[in-house]
């Protein structure tokens, strides 16, 4: 049995902090970054930035540029897959499930019921693979809707068939993102945008993801709820610790106890603001249970029920996550405003030169004016 790691609460978090790149050691390039934390999440909502750009501006500094990604992806260095930009050699650690998904094994009732209604436009599959294959790639909006059977749904999707049979194609490896215009989705046949890495069989696959994760992320559960996009369980990768103080078993990546990341090494602490979407946050029970921290993205909540504002960036001293700052962007009065800085801790004269020097770096990588809201 291998041995059950004890570790302290500031043990853990710095941990976590270490493994996402947030020390004071800042990475060199972009995919550095990317390869480390294995995926930037794409999301639509840019109050103050685009959260990939975020979390990469969050590591990298100043000498970050949004152009960088852009070429990255021209480049084919990250690919996206279901939402997420990925670095172009993982996408082998996805295609073997991918191979499998129209198989004949056992799958649970939701799983047979997107076979059956994936068969049942079999001839709107192959049009739009038709399609992509003579004039790819393409948005959707000019991609053929000859489907047979609708697709039903209560929210936004009903009857939006060819943005869920793109989905389906997507997990059956056959189109894939080939790019974006503004942000709108470009689509091609996968075989033109996948790099034509040796497939890993889906069982390896799925261990090489957890062993990926967890160095990634430094500390993690074995197991929690299962959630459709990225996972932040790790299964049995990684050695068994405890945490003092929080109930329960985690796992760890060892490379983070001893060595040149271990705990013995010097930490070099900095102020960091997080997107929402940010990894060492995303997992809100993890950032209660380690940093002590209580969050929710709020931009869906009526404004008189937000307590830290519509997209509040959870902010990082050192090994504690110690506030949230509220502020917005207006791009077109060239104005980064801070609406407020609400203070999990009190703030000490250093910490708040630290926030305060760094709320200044995200204004001028921004290129707007600081603005204080009152």
């Amino acid at each position: 049995m291998a041995q059950v790691h004890r570790l302290t609460r500031p043990d853990a978090r710095r941990i976590a902090v270490r493994a996402q790149l947030l020390t004071g050691q800042r990475p060199p390039d972009l995919l550095t970054v990317v390869r480390q934390l294995t995926m930037l999440q794409l999301d639509p909502v840019s109050a103050i930035a685009p959260s990939a750009d975020l979390v990469a501006w969050s590591r990298l500094g100043s000498a970050y540029e949004p152009k960088h990604l852009q070429g990255a992806v021209a480049d084919r260095d990250l690919i996206e897959l279901l939402a997420f930009l990925r670095p172009a050699e993982d996408l082998a650690l996805y295609r073997g499930e991918m191979a499998a998904w129209s198989g004949d094994g056992e799958a649970n009732e939701w799983k047979a019921f997107r076979r059956e209604w994936v068969a049942a436009n079999d001839r709107c599959r192959r049009d739009i693979l038709d399609r992509l294959r003579k004039e790819g790639p393409l948005p959707s909006r000019e991609l053929p809707d000859t489907c047979d059977k609708p697709w039903e749904s209560t929210g936004w999707t009903n009857n939006k068939n060819v943005t869920k049979l793109l989905d389906f194609m997507v997990g059956r490896g056959e189109v894939a993102v080939a790019g974006r215009k503004g942000r709108e989705r470009l689509w091609d046949l996968a075989e033109r945008v996948y790099p034509d890495h040796p497939v890993i069989p889906p069982a390896e696959a799925a261990r090489e993801r957890d062993r990926r994760r967890l160095r990634a992320l430094g500390i993690a559960r074995v197991t929690g709820p299962v959630q459709s996009f990225e996972p932040s369980v790790v299964g049995v990768a990684g050695e068994p610790a405890v945490v003092e103080g929080v109930r329960g078993e985690w796992q760890v990546d060892p490379a983070y106890l001893d060595g040149p990341a271990g705990l013995a090494e010097p930490f070099e602490a900095r102020a960091a603001l997080l997107s929402p979407f940010d990894r060492l946050v995303h997992d809100r029970v993890r950032a209660a249970d380690l940093f002590e921290f209580e969050y929710q993205l709020e931009m869906y909540k009526p404004v008189a029920n937000r307590r830290w504002g519509y997209y509040a960036l959870p902010i990082l001293y050192g090994d504690r996550l110690v506030g949230k700052l509220d502020a917005t962007a207006d791009r077109k009065a060239g104005v980064l405003t801070v609406n407020a800085v609400h203070e999990d801790v009190p703030f000490t004269a250093d910490l708040a030169e630290a926030v305060n020097a760094e709320i200044a770096a995200l204004a001028a990588w921004l290129n707007l004016e600081l603005a204080n809201r009152g």
